[in-house]
């Protein structure tokens, strides 16, 4: 039995290490996990994948007082399906701001894509996983068939052209978001910009039961310690479940699984103050951590922590800016050649979560939205008075025609 030192701590939840039992050998024959097969690719993916979503979680959080959630899988899809129309500088920079090998072609990426999302969705009967794309674009705008064709076929995405001027196409984007995400997200937008000709989108939707429940009539107010000292009572869960435990210097973190074990959450409670761990977590922290999650042992303890829920919305630009997705949001240099020939460029990536965490389990769901607007047109100009036209050459400004006109109809 491995030995584990008691900690208590006024935060996210504490742990009381008093009894270690291991499941017994039916209880993990129930609740033993899928193995996913992975290709060379797709572990390169998700590794990618990982670090870009902790830099990106990392980012917001630094200049985020409150609650916030985002869901790194749900702007990795919509970013790669960004990511095969783009070119140039434009196209590496958000390959390499996802983490993708430069030598993996949109084919290589998309099919690991697919791997690892057909077997996710099939991971877990006990767990509800949902995950759709789609592209709604404005009518007749001159876009290119083969990205779309790409983006039915290789990311199942509903390809729709709607009238941007109408309201009914806000009603149908917002429909498809709720649909998507058990309603858990009804709306991701209130009107349609003239200068919007696209959106790529995201939706991500779970629902997983622990794989051991909390009895709602245990669940007790007791405080929750802020990072500014004081206290707060709060509604609190109370059970023995099985988890992993790991210490840190830093922090201690416990692992809670759903269903069977496939799927899990993993809470991290700071020794310090939550904004403070924020400044020193990276992608390799969360590397090392959940490395010796994967190496512990599950055994049965007393957990206490708090239910809760709240919905959250981020327009990530100044963050994927950071992380060196600069080109896609500059009108004179985004390159998005592979969506159409216009002058078109990133106007927003944006994402709207929901999470509840109560004694059953956890809800959660995401959109990720990406809107792509046309290149403003220069002015134009509206000759609807009598004007003066001359003709020059104009190496020696030498003067040809001057006329005036009153009348053009004369």
């Amino acid at each position: 039995m491995k030995m584990f030192i008691t900690y208590t701590f006024s935060a996210l939840l504490f742990i009381s290490l008093a009894s270690c039992d291991l499941f017994n050998a039916k209880e993990k024959q129930d609740v033993e996990p899928v193995i996913i097969e992975l290709t060379p690719d797709a572990v390169q993916v998700i590794a990618g994948n990982n670090d870009f979503g902790i830099d990106l979680f990392t980012r917001t959080a630094a200049a985020e007082p409150g609650n916030l959630m985002l869901s790194p899988l749900s702007a990795s899809a919509a970013l790669t399906m960004l990511l095969n129309g783009a070119d140039g500088d434009t196209r590496g920079q958000i390959r390499d701001m996802l983490g993708y090998d430069a030598g993996m072609t949109d084919d290589d990426i998309n099919k690991a894509y697919q791997s690892l999302v057909s077997q996710l969705l099939k991971a877990d009967k006990k767990v509800s996983l949902a995950i759709a794309n789609a592209i709604f674009y404005r009518q007749h705008f001159p876009f290119k068939t083969p990205f779309l064709n790409t983006m039915a076929r290789d990311f199942d995405a509903t390809v729709q052209g709607l009238d941007f001027d109408s309201q009914s196409a806000v009603d149908t984007i917002n429909r498809w978001a709720s649909d998507n995400t058990n309603k858990k997200i009804p709306k991701v937008m209130d009107g349609i910009s003239s200068e919007m000709v696209m959106f790529i989108m995201n939706a991500l939707y779970f629902k997983g039961d622990w794989t051991d429940q909390f009895k709602k009539s245990d669940t007790r107010k007791m405080p929750f310690q802020l990072d500014n000292g004081t206290n707060v009572d709060v509604d609190m869960m109370k059970g023995k479940v099985g988890v992993i435990g790991h210490y840190d210097d830093e922090y201690f973190a416990v692992e809670l699984p759903y269903g069977r074990k496939n799927f899990s959450m993993v809470i991290i409670v700071p020794r310090g103050t939550l904004h403070e761990f924020y400044e020193g977590f990276t992608a390799s922290t969360w590397s090392t951590l959940t490395a010796a999650l994967d190496n512990g042992e599950w055994f049965r303890t007393d957990v206490n922590m708090p239910k809760f829920r709240f919905e959250y919305k981020k327009i990530l630009n100044d963050q994927l800016n950071s992380l060196g997705m600069t080109d896609a949001f500059v009108e004179d240099l985004a390159d998005l050649s592979g969506i159409s020939d216009a002058e078109l460029f990133v106007s927003f990536v944006k994402q709207n979560t929901f999470v509840e965490v109560n004694e059953e389990g956890t809800e959660a769901a995401a959109v990720t939205t990406i809107g792509i607007a046309q290149t403003s047109l220069p002015p134009a100009f509206t000759i609807d008075k009598p004007f003066i036209f001359a003709i020059r050459e104009r190496t020696t400004n030498t003067l040809l025609f001057i006329g005036g006109v009153t009348n053009p109809a004369e």
